[in-house]
């Protein structure tokens, strides 16, 4: 592990504002800050807010600046991600804004039902084989159902088609009440809103690649859900990541397309 990585743990783990909590502990006894978030920690009864798989904390960040008035929590489990968000919150003095290192998987275990207001997911894997493990899958949606507040919402900002047509027919099969739906929200909306003026690191780097970004605003309820029929027949997205090259626009990338 280099030097650099080892500097951010430490700094990650001297934080005020990141809290890890060992999953062994979890076994044996409830974490101290479930269902006291707000008391405990933030000392407001302000709305929290999280934003899943916040990977280096620009959106959680960003959105504490922009709403005063809420808490926001972001959540990943690399501690080399948290690093750079959590260090500028705490550079800049912001009170608003916690991190949690921890699996997504095991939300219930930090916060109690109902104890969430809403939830943001950016960017997140589109997992096109493996729909259990897709942020906006019923399992997790339901999950989510359980943590928010009545009438709590998710947002989904994604570049894939196949993430957003996926939310979107999962949606309609199960009755969810849709509140905003837009295939390119910077053709739309422009600039001049959180949604669009908070761009993270990947987002960039799907902008520069010409791709539209999509934003899905939800309220998931407390109802069974089930996996829409016809989700197998969705188009898979047409390009990598970013890191393995990009194969939707081939004379960009002709190296990739040779191999």
């Amino acid at each position: 592990m280099g030097k650099n990585k080892l500097r951010k743990f430490a700094e990650v783990e001297a934080n005020p504002l990141v809290l890890q909590y060992p999953f062994g502990r979890l076994s044996t006894e409830q974490f101290p800050l479930r269902g006291r978030w707000g008391a405990d920690f933030f000392h407001n009864d302000n709305p929290i807010v999280l934003e899943l798989g916040c990977g280096k904390g620009e959106y959680t960040v960003g959105l504490g600046r922009h709403f005063a008035d809420r808490n926001f929590i972001g959540i990943d489990i690399k501690g080399a991600r948290i690093w750079s968000g959590a260090t500028q919150a705490l550079r800049d003095g912001m009170t608003n804004v916690a991190f949690l290192r921890t699996s997504i998987e095991l939300l219930e275990h930090f916060f109690a039902p109902g104890e969430v207001s809403e939830i943001w997911i950016t960017f997140p894997d589109p997992q096109m084989r493996k729909a259990s493990k897709r942020l906006t899958g019923t399992r997790m949606m339901a999950m989510y159902g359980r943590l928010l507040a009545e009438g709590g919402k998710v947002h989904l900002k994604s570049d894939s088609p196949f993430l957003y047509e996926y939310t979107s027919l999962m949606a309609r099969h199960n009755g969810l009440t849709v509140e905003q739906c837009c295939d390119d929200i910077y053709g739309t909306y422009g600039t001049g809103t959180p949604l669009t003026d908070i761009r993270t690191h990947y987002e960039q780097q799907w902008l520069d690649r010409g791709l539209t970004i999509k934003y899905i605003r939800l309220v998931p309820g407390t109802t069974s859900l089930e996996e829409p029929p016809g989700a197998e027949d969705i188009p898979l997205d047409t390009y990598r990541s970013y890191s393995r090259g990009y194969i939707q626009m081939p004379d960009q990338m002709p190296e990739i397309n040779n191999e």
